[in-house]
Order: structure tokens, then C-alpha cells, then sequence
């Protein structure tokens, strides 16, 4: 097969995984930056350049979208799903996870366990919002954020009031969500391909930390799931259409609960982690479907 990962940095470790996994397997791969792709739209004729090359011959591609160019990166890979390639993650669940409200309100109608959370056009009045979410502590969340960024653990109301607050003054919306003090600083980070769980890791906060994400220096370690754990992360990102996710799920008093779903997971962590080759999983799955 011809296979296209869609990447900004051919060396990344997720981008250099598949393109090695794709290799071994005896497919030819090729990184292409989306933001250098142009679009013909024509009555019939749908086509995609990289520059000024025309890209045919391409059997699937594999999106590594980062956030801040979602919605251009979704532009590419509908234009590919319209000239019938297949692509891993399609542009709808790619829009649909990348933005946390609707991943929320998609999540809710499957019934999965989620932490309490409000959103409002009217954050100047964030008191309203505080009591939705059932008070403080809380965890106030950029509509937009990745690695961390963005998210703040307010203890007081007063803190809450004040950065939500502030967040409004610059137009910037926020989701609102109640701290689950007993997850401890830790969540599980689940790879879900195919409908299946793949497989997981547990991400436990530095001191004094209440993010897990690794890029913030959190400590990862191998978990076997609970069977109503790997349900709910499976559950999850076929709520969403995702067949290749990256599920975080926080341990509660009340069960699992779904903290955010990935469309494009870092695979380095998870890899080094658990020894499982990701990589290779998502070439596997590909072939399933295409050849």
C-alpha cells in the first residue's frame, strides 16, 4: 500500500513510528505537512497537491493533526475521504473530539461516566457557572488546550470567579468541571483502536500537581484495566467515531470517568511505557480495512 501521514514534524517519534511500523510491514510511506497541501474543488474531480504535485496512488493516509490546525487538517482529510481514500481518523470525529464541549455533549448521550461540567455564553456572571458545576474546588478549562495548558485547579470560589473573569475579558470560553479529589492526581490513559483497548498506562502527577500529562513530568507505569474501565473507554470513542484514541480516564468514587478523547495520541509515552508497539497496531488495522 500507499500509505500518507499527515504531519507537520516527520521527526516526531509518532510520526517516525508509523512511517518505520508502515516500512516494516512492506508498505511505502510518506510524511506530507498538511498546511503545504492545496485543494481542487471541482464538480466531480476532487483532488489534493502538495505543493504543486499532485497526490494519487495514495491507498490511506494517517492524520497527526496538531490542535491549533484542526480545522485546516480536517479540510485535507475530508477532501481525501471524497476522492474515496481512506483515512484512520475522519474529519468529522476529528472536529467532534477536538473540541472539548461537543466531545462532552456526544460523550453524555452514550451515558459514560463524566466529572460535572457547565459551559455558558455568560461567563460575566461566574458565579451561576460555579454553582452548575457544584462549586469549588473546580477545574476551569480552555475550550482549546493540550498538554495541560490552559487548565487551572481553583479552590476558592473567589479564584474561580476571578479567572473565569478574566478568561471572558479575552474572549476566551471555558468549561467548567468538578475536581475529582479522589483520583489522587492520577488518570489512565487508554489506547482504544478498532474497538479494542490496546493498551493503557497510569499517569500519576509530580507533588503538588493535580495534571498528569507527561509533558508536565508525570510518572507513567503499565495498568490492566477493570472491565467497566476498558467498556467505558471502548464506549467512548465509538461515541465519537474514533478508531484510533487515546482515552483519559479519571478512577472515582462512581466509576470510571471520561476526562478527554484524544484523536491523534502521543504514542511515545504509551510505548515506552506498556513495550506495545502502537505503531505497528495502527499499520495492522489499516491493512484490515483497506487491502
Amino acid at each position: 500500500m500507499n500509505l500518507a501521514v499527515l504531519s507537520r514534524g516527520p521527526q516526531l517519534y509518532s510520526t517516525r513510528s508509523l512511517v518505520q511500523a508502515g516500512r516494516r510491514r512492506g508498505h511505502r510511506v510518506e510524511v506530507i505537512d498538511h498546511l503545504y497541501c492545496n485543494l481542487l474543488i471541482e464538480g466531480g474531480q476532487p483532488q489534493v497537491f502538495h505543493g504543486d504535485r499532485l497526490l494519487w496512488g495514495v491507498d490511506a493516509v494517517i492524520p497527526r493533526i496538531g490542535a491549533s490546525v484542526t480545522v485546516p487538517g480536517a479540510a485535507i482529510i475530508r477532501q481525501f475521504e471524497m476522492m474515496g481514500i481512506f483515512s484512520v481518523t475522519s474529519s468529522e470525529a476529528l472536529l467532534r473530539s477536538r473540541d472539548k464541549l461537543q466531545c462532552l455533549q456526544w460523550l453524555s448521550q452514550v451515558g459514560v461516566g463524566l466529572p460535572r461540567t457547565a459551559y455558558s455564553n455568560f461567563t460575566e456572571t461566574p458565579r451561576e457557572l460555579i454553582d452548575l458545576a457544584g462549586g469549588v474546588p473546580l477545574v476551569i478549562k480552555l475550550l482549546k488546550s493540550t498538554h495541560g495548558l490552559g487548565v487551572i485547579l481553583a479552590e476558592k470560589e473567589s479564584v474561580a470567579e476571578s479567572v473565569i473573569e478574566a478568561f471572558a475579558r479575552i474572549r476566551e470560553r471555558v468549561i467548567v468541571q468538578e475536581y475529582i479529589a479522589e483520583a489522587g492526581g492520577a488518570d489512565l490513559r487508554v489506547l482504544v483502536i478498532d474497538g479494542q483497548v490496546v493498551a493503557a498506562m497510569k499517569r500519576q502527577a509530580q507533588p503538588g500537581e493535580f495534571r498528569s500529562n507527561l509533558h508536565r513530568g508525570a510518572t507513567a507505569t503499565p495498568v490492566e484495566l477493570e472491565p467497566e474501565e476498558a467498556a467505558t473507554a471502548i464506549r467512548a470513542a465509538e461515541a465519537l467515531g474514533l478508531k484510533v484514541a487515546g482515552v483519559d480516564l479519571l478512577q472515582s468514587d462512581r466509576g470510571p470517568l471520561v476526562l478527554e478523547v484524544n484523536p491523534s495520541p502521543g504514542l511515545e509515552g504509551i510505548t515506552s511505557t506498556t513495550g506495545i508497539d502502537i505503531a505497528d497496531h495502527i499499520i495492522r488495522y489499516i491493512e484490515k480495512e483497506v487491502i
